[in-house]
């Protein structure tokens, strides 16, 4: 899978063997085009708030503190249906309180770059995103 940040490409692997109902519903939606925010709540992380899209699934592999490039969906129910994406270290949260999201996949190239990303989400606003095959 390919996930363009503010026209920068990162390699990315879907966690089939370990989210499979998870991949499957996320890849229905790709190409999926949108934009990431900095976190609230959950430390170093971009966000996509999906409100109340329901990609259909449970939980799967589920975790609230992701490594730097492993992306969660959240399935919706104590908050809303999101994405989260981490660039370093992060406590998955929201006004409710802890949540676990589903490891669906791992960013694999330029960390690095992820960062500074990040760092400039933070500061700067909203960034472009996509994810295609």
């Amino acid at each position: 899978m390919k996930i363009t940040i503010d026209g920068f490409e990162f390699d990315a692997e879907l966690e089939t063997g370990k989210s499979p109902a998870t991949c499957a519903a996320f890849k229905q939606v790709m190409p999926f085009t949108s934009q990431v925010v900095h976190v609230r709540w959950s430390g170093e992380g971009l966000w996509i708030p999906l409100g109340d899209m329901d990609f259909e699934v449970g939980y799967e592999d589920a975790t609230a503190y992701p490594a730097p490039g492993q992306i969660l969906l959240y399935p919706k129910g104590r908050s809303e249906t999101e994405i989260l994406i981490a660039y370093g270290s992060v406590h998955f949260a929201s006004k409710a309180g802890t949540l676990a999201g589903n490891h669906f996949a791992t960013i694999t190239s330029d960390l690095e770059r992820l960062r500074e990303i990040g760092v400039a989400t933070l500061w700067q606003g909203a960034k472009s995103i996509r994810f295609e095959d």
